[in-house]
């Protein structure tokens, strides 16, 4: 029993300074299982030095050493791998048998065997792709207790005289045992705590993406190339303080900030292995340059020695990669892989936002060309020939007609996708007016009664042109008597409300047959506008069209007042 208690003592000494060493930045190696060679010599040096403490602090017992050594042979084992715990066990071994005594043969051999079986389970559970068992304090419990089992029958089977051998096995096997078994479970059991400790870190990658977002919002929305690239890496490679920073698309280097940028120069092709496997497989590589190598592809001087890459994907299609380094003597630590791809998935967020608008932005284009084009070659025929017909009997008039197609077609064509103000969009529909009024003459009256605080809101380009077109051509224009257009606006609580009214009442659905012909064009330009207004205010705002048969055609039109005023 009293065993038992200084063993218990010994133990509890090597754990408050376990503990002690925890709140250091140091003890984060044992908290890693990808170790580079550095971090090996730490854990050698360590456990070494749990060795030679323990059996320095050991109890003799009937010329031996009652010790609690097996804890740091078996930990440096399962924590630094097979040559790892071998050194580790060499190094207690060779100490304990410069102590002399009848047992120093067989504690030396027992602790090497314990360094070594250890880092052997290390290295089995790592390549069966269960490397985290390596933390669970009951495996390590199990492991100690049978190394010590071990050292037993290496004591049986090695020292000599047998009888004193078997006497001092009984003496010491129960203590050395559990307190082994049961200190060496306690101190994964802190190493465990520090990396759940260190994982929890990793929530800290949602500051610091949240940092980058701010910094790089809309760089790669505006074209995922060169330019764009280098400052997105710039930002991350100093929010992150990683060693370096690449970015590729599918086919080249677009970017690359820090060590190893004298020869990783962007234009240059994909020649990475490592870079070409996340692409064309869609998924995450990673070579810490232990249990996957890594070695630069471009120079065999370059001091990277590990390196994360995480492809970026639009919807699920792969279009480049961000990559990650480190230097060969540093760790690549798992709070910067989790930070990795929480990059990534930012970065492929903000390409796929602007592919998004520059989408919408092409139909768009495409849509107010649909309209100019459906709007000029009616328009333009009809206003030629009413040109051509006034020119010998008035041509002053002819010539102020003229002078309003060209100033119609002028703005017609200026034209953009964005926002004009009613004022404009008023000056626009002036023009056209103008020449169909001489083309029709005093069976056309127009009126506009639209209040001049009106005048500056902002609403899209085409909005009232098409509506007016439809009701001259497809309402007044048929008509025996005297067509008239009116356009108003007034304010209804937030919302502008505009109105084209005619008193012609020939408004046909799309697709609605009159005669033998279809009404394809009308519904295709009040959808347009429709769709417009929608896209830019959103789906509250847009057209209504109200059809009284033979008497009217009321177009209404409803506009967020507060968004168009500027």
């Amino acid at each position: 029993m009293s065993l038992i208690l200084l063993l218990t003592q010994q133990m509890c000494l090597y754990l408050v300074i376990v503990y002690l060493v925890s709140k250091t930045p140091l003890f984060k190696v044992f908290a890693e299982t990808a170790t580079r060679l550095p971090h090996k010599v730490f854990i050698y040096l360590i456990f070494s030095s749990f060795c030679i403490m323990a059996t320095y602090f050991g109890e003799q017992t009937s010329d031996a050493i009652a010790n609690t050594r097996a804890m740091g042979a078996v930990l440096g084992g399962l924590l630094g791998g097979p040559i790892t715990g071998f050194l580790v066990g060499l190094t207690g071994g060779l100490h304990r048998y410069s102590m002399g005594g009848f047992t120093d043969l067989a504690c030396a051999i027992s602790t090497i065997v314990e360094g070594l079986g250890a880092g052997i389970v290390s290295y089995y559970l790592k390549k069966s792709g269960r490397g985290e068992l390596i933390y669970t304090p009951r495996l390590v419990f199990l492991v100690t207790f049978v190394a010590e089992l071990l050292q037993m029958s290496i004591i049986l089977l090695v020292a000599q005289p047998f009888d004193e051998a078997w006497q001092l096995v009984e003496q010491i096997a129960v203590p050395m045992l559990l307190i082994n078994s049961i200190g060496a479970a306690l101190f994964m059991s802190m190493v465990l705590d520090q990396k759940a400790m260190f994982d929890k870190l990793s929530s800290t990658f949602s500051t610091k993406a949240l940092k980058i977002a701010e910094r790089s919002v809309g760089m790669l929305a505006k074209g995922f190339d060169q330019h764009s690239s280098t400052q997105v890496a710039q930002i991350i490679i100093e929010e992150t303080n990683v060693a370096a920073v690449a970015i590729t698309d599918r086919e080249k280097l677009l970017a690359f900030i820090g060590s190893g940028a004298e020869h990783h120069v962007p234009g240059t092709l994909i020649s990475s292995k490592l870079t070409q496997d996340a692409i064309e497989n869609n998924c995450v590589m990673f070579a810490d340059g232990v249990d996957m190598s890594y070695g630069c592809s471009i120079s065999a001087q370059c001091g990277l020695g590990s390196c994360l890459v995480i492809p970026l994907r639009c919807d699920s299609e792969v279009i480049g990669t961000i990559k990650m380094y480190e230097l060969k003597n540093k760790i690549f630590l798992n709070i910067n892989r989790t930070l990795g791809e929480g990059i990534a998935r930012l970065l492929s967020n903000q390409i796929l936002f602007g592919r998004f608008e520059q989408q919408q932005s092409l139909l768009t284009q495409a849509e107010l060309k649909l309209l100019q084009a459906q709007i000029n070659p009616h328009f333009l025929f009809n206003a030629l020939n009413t040109i051509a017909a006034i020119i010998k009997r008035d041509p002053l008039k002819a010539r102020k007609l003229i002078q309003e197609l060209s100033q119609f077609l002028r703005i017609n064509l200026k034209r953009t996708t964005g926002l004009v103000t009613l004022a404009d969009e008023l000056e626009h529909i002036h023009s056209y007016l103008t020449i169909e009024k001489a083309r029709f003459g005093d069976n056309m009256n127009v009126n506009i009664a639209i209040p001049e605080a009106y005048l500056n809101f902002k609403l899209p380009a085409f909005t009232l042109q098409p509506i007016i077109e439809n009701a001259v051509k497809h309402g007044t224009s048929q008509m025996f008597s005297a067509g008239e257009i009116t356009l108003t606006g007034k304010l209804s609580g937030d919302t502008l409300l505009l109105e084209v009214c005619d008193n012609a009442g020939l408004y046909q659905p799309e697709g609605r047959k009159v005669g033998n012909e279809e009404r394809h064009e009308e519904g295709l330009g009040m959808n347009l506008v429709h769709k417009r207004i929608q896209n830019q205010f959103g789906t509250e705002f847009g057209l209504d069209v109200d059809c009284q048969p033979g008497e009217c055609t009321r177009v209404s039109i409803q506009l967020p007042y507060k968004e168009g005023i500027e």
